[in-house]
């Protein structure tokens, strides 16, 4: 009787991808909550493509007579302080939020998964210096991380992208390296050495792909975190610099007028907390989705 190689086997198991991919589709149109995550977040990264052309007025544009003023037909969410369109601004920063969240996953992502791939597979010396160094970043809160890289390397937007990512680099490498020893010794790891490849190519052609649900999962659920991390360094004066238009910078300068003027640092806190709420939504439906047998823990 014919025996399938491991070769015909990984042919099988890409053949069967899109099958596969459509099922947790299905599984995740079925899941209300995750399909009010995938709109609110589907919108979000809409907004902030298209934010010049969304945008009714000018982020920049200042109006001294109308400082401060409540929300009007012409001027939805009001003005704040210097005149300027608060609905506009907030459309602009919905940019701003997006460019910094996917940036500073994808650095997190990028150190983290080399680094949990590189210990969870080598394992030995290997595997101690990556747990040492990720038991050392876990040591501190991730904002204080991020505060004390910015604080180091100066109040810009480029600087918060890398602060947030290398704070979120160690948790990424603590679910890679714990994924990675979960499969490291499977059958088709072992057929895929018996058949000569080098230890890079099982690695990144066979371990990775294998474990790619919990980073899919984490880099959803932090794409919201990244953003609001955004806001805490904006809002501290550590994020990005005016007059550009930030969430987190335009809740501080509203703070000043809560008690005039309360809709300066209201809107801002609602764009916020509905971006972070559809991220957490679709990050758990995915979840849900990627392995149904969590539906049950």
């Amino acid at each position: 009787m014919a025996t399938s190689t491991p070769a015909s086997a990984t042919s099988n198991r890409r053949a069967h991808a899109p099958s596969q991919q459509w099922a947790v589709w299905r599984r995740l149109r079925r899941n209300a909550t995750a399909m009010v995550g995938l709109g609110i977040v589907c919108g979000f990264i809409l907004l902030a493509v298209w934010a010049p052309h969304f945008a009714p007025k000018s982020p920049y544009a200042q109006q001294i007579a109308l400082r401060r003023q409540a929300p009007t037909a012409e001027y939805l969410l009001g003005n704040d302080e210097l005149g300027r369109d608060v609905l506009s601004r907030l459309i602009h920063g919905s940019r701003v939020a997006l460019s910094v969240g996917v940036t500073a996953v994808a650095i997190g992502l990028g150190l983290g998964t080399t680094l949990g791939l590189a210990g969870g597979y080598l394992g030995g010396r290997t595997d101690a210096v990556v747990v040492g160094i990720a038991d050392v970043f876990l040591a501190f809160p991730q904002l204080l991380l991020a505060l004390a890289i910015v604080g180091a390397l100066g109040p810009n937007v480029t600087n918060a992208m890398i602060a947030i990512g290398i704070a979120t680099m160690p948790t990424y490498a603590r679910i890679v390296r714990g994924s990675t020893l979960s499969v490291k010794n499977r059958e088709f790891v072992e057929a895929a050495r018996a058949c000569g490849a080098s230890e890079l190519s099982i690695a990144l052609r066979h371990v990775l792909p294998n474990i790619s649900s919990p980073i899919i999962v984490h880099s959803t659920l932090y794409l919201g975190r990244a953003i609001l991390s955004e806001s805490y360094l904006s809002f501290l004066g550590l994020g990005i610099q005016p007059p550009h238009p930030s969430w987190g910078s335009m809740m501080a300068s509203g703070t000043r007028y809560v008690d005039v003027s309360p809709h300066l640092a209201v809107f801002p806190g609602i764009a916020i907390m509905v971006t972070l709420l559809g991220f957490n939504l679709l990050g758990d439906g995915l979840r849900d989705a990627l392995d149904p047998r969590l539906k049950s823990l």
